[in-house]
């Protein structure tokens, strides 16, 4: 868990994801609103995917060596 907390991808994802929970609160609701989860959810993903990419390729190197 504490990899994913101090991530800086997944920090920066949350953040997102809150700058998008604000915008769609206070801004106009438009054809724009759903590009901006999309776009919110797919940093997380990606984020989240790399930080267990790093972690099975730091697991496979600690195994070799």
């Amino acid at each position: 868990m504490r990899k994913f907390i101090f991530n800086g991808a997944v920090i920066s994802a949350i953040i997102g994801l809150w700058t998008t929970i604000q915008t769609t609160k206070n801004g106009p609701r438009d054809w724009r609103v759903p590009l901006i989860w999309i776009s919110a959810a797919l940093s997380v993903v990606i984020a989240v995917g790399t930080v267990l990419q790093e972690s099975r390729e730091a697991d496979e190197r600690e195994i070799g060596h």
